[in-house]
């Protein structure tokens, strides 16, 4: 029997997309909102039974905190499960609370690992879109259940390979280094990796050294990070790359979050161009990866243990970050 499909509020649009690489059947999903904020999920389809995946965007441009969001997505699957669902899957093509995945000062928690048990209790899996894994190696770490990260990476190369001549990729810091690796290679393109020295949340300087910048000449720098927040660490990069005489770069976002000022600040650097993954609903969204998202979630889906549709596959294993080895790095003459 075919899952269904429930949207929360914010992912709507998403829904199609997700269906045609995916048969579901799709249900609706109502959102109420009490006079003093409360939610209050209520599913208008039968779910005895049934196969239950949510949907969910859990950041947005709509102004409410990821902690709503995440909050409603918690109702809706523990309201899926009293009321017969057979399992609960997530389909979360962003998911927060993944940097704080150290006590990085006293006092302080591991919120990453709470979020995870959070989740957990309430669902049987999920599926993401490169979540923000610095510290932990796998999504088995901070989380109890079968949890696959799909990589942007090969739509990302495809965008860049159609839209960018003679491109050369660039990190803004260490952490973007395995998303710019992966791109680099699948694009066929140079890389380099800039250095970045972080003073605050709004406050950060951006280094390189000359040789790396040297390889950057008579290519279009190719700006790309995971998470797009504040904007100053793309903003710092895309200064220091024009102050260096390269040329305007194409700053390239996973998950296009953009808080406050963050786009204002970005543009303002003065970049080619702001392109995003529909990971996070924003005007700058130009690269598709739903279909890999969707793909991800149709071959997980049959394969839970549990799951009576199961035909006695075994999960597949978590996609995880290239390691590579530096030796082989093309040029972009």
């Amino acid at each position: 029997m075919k899952p269904l499909l429930f949207a929360l509020p914010g992912a709507q649009d998403w829904m199609a997309g997700l269906a045609a690489a995916w048969p579901c059947n799709i249900g609706n999903l109502t959102l109420h909102r009490f006079p003093d904020g409360e939610c209050c999920p209520r599913f208008d389809t039968d779910l005895n039974g049934r196969n239950v995946v949510l949907v969910a965007a859990l950041a947005g441009a709509s102004g409410d905190l990821p902690d709503s969001r995440l909050f409603a997505l918690y109702l809706a699957a523990c309201v899926a499960r009293e009321l017969g669902a057979g399992n609960v899957g997530l389909v979360l093509p962003y998911l927060p609370y993944m940097r704080q995945d150290a006590r990085f000062a006293a006092g302080e928690g591991i919120t990453a690992r709470h979020v995870g048990r959070l989740l957990s209790g309430c669902a049987d899996w999920l599926v993401t879109i490169d979540p923000h894994l610095h510290r932990y190696t796998s999504l088995s770490q901070p989380y109890g259940i079968p949890a696959w990260a799909v990589q942007s990476a090969p739509a990302i190369a495809q965008w860049v390979a159609a839209n960018v001549a003679r491109p050369v990729l660039v990190g803004p810091d260490q952490e973007s280094a395995q998303w710019v690796e992966q791109v680099a290679r699948l694009a066929h393109c140079p890389y380099i990796v800039l250095h970045k020295e972080r003073r605050g949340d709004r406050d950060v300087a951006v280094a390189a050294d000359q040789q790396g910048l040297g390889a950057a000449a008579g290519c279009t720098p190719v700006l790309l990070d995971d998470i797009a927040s504040s904007g100053r660490t793309l903003a710092a990069a895309v200064s220091l790359l024009r102050e260096a005489a390269l040329p305007p770069p194409v700053c390239v976002v996973v998950h296009a979050l953009f808080g406050g000022d963050a786009l204002d600040v970005l543009r303002a650097a003065g970049p080619a161009g702001i392109v995003s993954c529909n990971t996070v609903p924003h005007a700058t969204n130009r690269i598709d990866v739903l279909p890999a998202l969707a793909d991800a979630a149709r071959q997980l889906y049959p394969a839970l243990p549990d799951n009576p549709d199961n035909p006695g596959m075994n999960p597949p294993e978590e996609q995880k970050p290239w390691k590579t080895d530096n030796q082989h790095r093309p040029t972009c003459r």
